[in-house]
């Protein structure tokens, strides 16, 4: 019943902050009224999954009928344009708060401030920054137990406040998303509207103004760099120094490393998220800005530098897979993204790191057709039987094949020609494995030419040397 009470309450609130002057398009009546039956439904059906669905739609048609209130016509647009809108609003939803805060500044004043000129932009930072230090905390606490238990000790409540913290904070997280509406709903989609209404009316050019001061900026990256340099110490005490985990967080080495790698790439995201946000919004760029942007960088790549490490450990201690495999060149092209913001920091180039972006992308998706993850996981795990050395003492060195079993196609030639080489209740796992994908490749008709895939041949053609 919550998402039906939320919703019209949203809508209203997005009609009452409209634009003044500018009457919404008649023909996006609908979306309105699409949010609001999608929204019932929810209370309706007892079915998760497709609330999970009536839920994304609410929230679509919520959003679409934000942007019509504040006189945008949405219907009346190609495919292309909703797209783009689409976009804006999405960034809206995300960062429409941030910068109403960043706009929240006095009138100018007759008579004399009775507090510092500095207060203001430091509050207003301070408001920006909390949130982020608590979601990078959050993130080090999940990956980091060390870090989690002096976290604790610093936020512990000693009162058993139950589900409270975890609610409040949902409710933070809503009210900065509807917040974010509400800016789009007041001031429209920039750069987007044009003369005409028509349906092939292109958008034009995407550009934010800048409008963040140099101190909110410099309080955003101050509290940001010291949680992150704070991580940063412990790790190279602890997981590049070797110190006694143990007697820290009552795990061995081993446990605490292979641990939190997921956390820390997210982590590392966020950061570079931040500084282009950051640099795409600030008025002016100071040396000492600069200069906490850069730190910021690079306390981050030694973020991923533990992500590697614990990535590595984890993965000889138990294989490859390829959720691990797809990390593990995430965690380089971020690298590689760092680097090169680094460098536009420096030379106030950031304009191209899109670019940038852009061919690192190419170049990890391209690394990833040639290397084949589902051959490259199949043949680690296979040789990690056939030679036991590629272990470590503490590591699990059983096969599983149940999980073999499963990899898509281009696996198949590499665990056929592994078969010779098992032996016992492996080799037995492995050729049942193979037997079941045979008939299911015999079973899926591919009735036209256009339908072939090199992959699929090389399996089947793999299969059929498979002694009987």
């Amino acid at each position: 019943i919550n998402i039906l009470l939320m919703t019209p309450a949203v809508l209203a609130a997005g009609w009452l902050v409209r634009r003044p002057g500018r009457a919404p398009d008649p023909l996006d009546a609908w979306l309105p009224i699409s949010a609001l039956v999608l929204a019932a439904f929810v209370a309706i059906r007892a079915d998760p999954f497709l609330a999970a669905l009536d839920v994304s739609g609410a929230a679509a048609f919520t959003a679409a009928s934000v942007a019509a209130f504040s006189g945008l016509a949405v219907t009346r647009r190609s495919l292309s344009v909703i797209l783009v809108i689409g976009a804006w609003v999405i960034e809206s939803a995300l960062a429409g708060a941030a910068r109403l805060l960043i706009a929240a500044r006095p009138a100018p004043r007759d008579t004399p401030r009775t507090w510092p000129a500095w207060l203001g932009p430091v509050a207003r930072g301070l408001i920006l920054a909390v949130p982020l230090v608590l979601i990078f905390a959050v993130l080090f606490a999940s990956a980091d137990p060390i870090f989690r238990r002096g976290f604790d000790e610093v936020l512990g409540f000693r009162v058993d406040l139950g589900s409270l913290p975890g609610r409040l904070l949902f409710v933070c997280g809503i009210a900065w998303l509807a917040a974010g509406l509400l800016a789009l709903a007041a001031r429209g989609v920039p750069r987007v509207e044009t003369a005409s209404l028509g349906a092939a009316a292109p958008p034009t050019t995407i550009g934010l103004p800048r409008s963040l001061g140099t101190m909110e900026a410099l309080v955003v990256l101050a509290a940001v760099d010291a949680v992150v340099a704070l991580f940063v110490g412990l790790q190279l005490a602890y997981l590049f120094g070797g110190s006694d985990t143990l007697a820290a967080a009552g795990l061995t080495y081993s446990d605490y490393a292979r641990r939190g790698y997921f956390e820390l790439v997210a982590a590392a995201g966020l950061a570079g998220g931040i500084l282009v946000f950051l640099e795409y919004q600030v008025v002016t760029r100071p040396r000492v800005y600069v200069s906490a942007s850069i730190a910021l960088v690079a306390l981050t790549i030694v973020v991923l530098a533990s992500a590697v490490l614990r990535l590595k450990l984890y993965q000889d201690a138990y294989g490859w897979t390829e959720l691990r495999l797809y990390v593990a060149v995430s965690i380089a092209a971020m690298a590689a993204t760092l680097t090169a913001l680094a460098v536009f920091l420096a030379t106030d180039r950031t304009r191209w790191l899109g670019h940038v972006m852009a061919v690192i992308g190419l170049v990890s998706l391209i690394t990833l057709n040639v290397i084949a993850p589902a051959a490259f996981v199949a043949e680690r795990n296979v040789q990690r039987i056939i030679d036991p050395s590629l272990v470590p003492p503490d590591g699990q060195a059983a096969l599983d094949a149940d999980y073999l079993g499963v990899l898509p196609d281009d696996a198949v030639p590499v665990l056929v020609a592994a078969l010779p080489q098992l032996s016992g209740n492996d080799a037995f796992r492995i050729e049942w494995a193979l037997e079941r994908r045979e008939r299911a490749l015999a079973e899926v008709p591919y009735g036209t030419p256009f339908s072939w895939n090199l992959g699929r041949e090389r399996a089947k053609a793999a299969l059929r040397t498979v002694p009987d």
